[in-house]
């Protein structure tokens, strides 16, 4: 027997005693398993049209349903001022953004937004709002229909880290949605056992596709980290335009297991 061939029959001699010997992994559950738990049954509620907002899924928390601004605070302190009227909440200039009163870590978002009908400004000054994870991590809203600016500011851009991958905006003052996926991060004192991401789909759009965020969001410098509670509220920024929301809903996710 050659050198070469006595070579190789050794190692698959030693691979097939290793795997042999490997121990079986350890399921919860069998395949098909009957016993195994069955999913939650819900109504998944209804699409929205540019007419009519959308019925939530019936396990969701609604934040604004239309009606009243009363899931919401001013971030200032105090009552939220921002106008409501035929079923949407409109940003009013310099009364400062809006946070919820309830704090959310995982979760799954729903958000309707339109930027004024009338075009004024260009660029970042052009239906300019944020939508704001924890009050820390931004999903861009802007009017990026025919309007350039630099890419990760652009709307469904995870301001200052990640490009959408595709500019899926539609005309001023048409309705808009953002449907997002977030993971919290998980801290361990100052250090990061496990960064915070997002899946974003910008009108039904795979925009954001669990993207790993490098920090909290900022406007010049390079995003970092600062350890902060496991739940935080849910903050709409007002940078000063009229933009419009109605049918906001989320639904907190269970801890992902690692």
């Amino acid at each position: 027997m050659r050198a070469e061939s006595l070579a190789l029959t050794v190692c698959v001699t030693f691979l097939a005693a290793v795997i042999g010997c490997a121990p079986e992994k350890q399921y919860r559950w069998a395949v098909h398993d009957t016993n195994r738990p069955q999913p939650t049954i819900i109504d998944p509620g209804a699409a929205s049209t540019q007419q009519q907002p959308g019925r939530p899924p019936s396990d969701a928390i609604v934040l604004f349903d239309g009606a009243d601004l009363s899931k919401w605070e001013s971030t200032k302190g105090g009552p939220a001022t921002w106008k409501v009227e035929n079923g949407y909440m409109e940003i009013v200039k310099r009364t400062g953004s809006l946070r919820t009163k309830d704090s959310f870590g995982d979760c799954q978002l729903h958000i309707e937004w339109a930027t004024p009908a009338v075009v004024e400004g260009k660029g970042q000054g052009r239906g300019n709002s944020g939508v704001y994870l924890m009050s820390k991590y931004e999903v861009q809203v802007l009017d990026s229909y025919n309007n350039l600016t630099y890419p990760d500011g652009q709307a469904a851009s995870l301001y200052g880290q990640s490009p959408p991958m595709v500019n899926a905006s539609r005309p001023p003052g048409q309705w808009q949605s953002y449907d997002i996926i977030f993971r919290r991060p998980i801290f361990k004192g100052d250090k990061v056992l496990r960064p915070a991401s997002m899946t974003v789909l910008h009108n039904g759009v795979l925009v954001q596709d669990h993207f790993v965020l490098e920090g909290i969001s900022t406007h010049k410098k390079r995003a970092r980290y600062q350890p902060h509670p496991d739940k935080l509220p849910l903050t709409l920024q007002d940078h000063g335009n009229p933009v419009r929301y109605r049918n906001i809903w989320i639904r907190p996710l269970p801890e992902k297991q690692e």
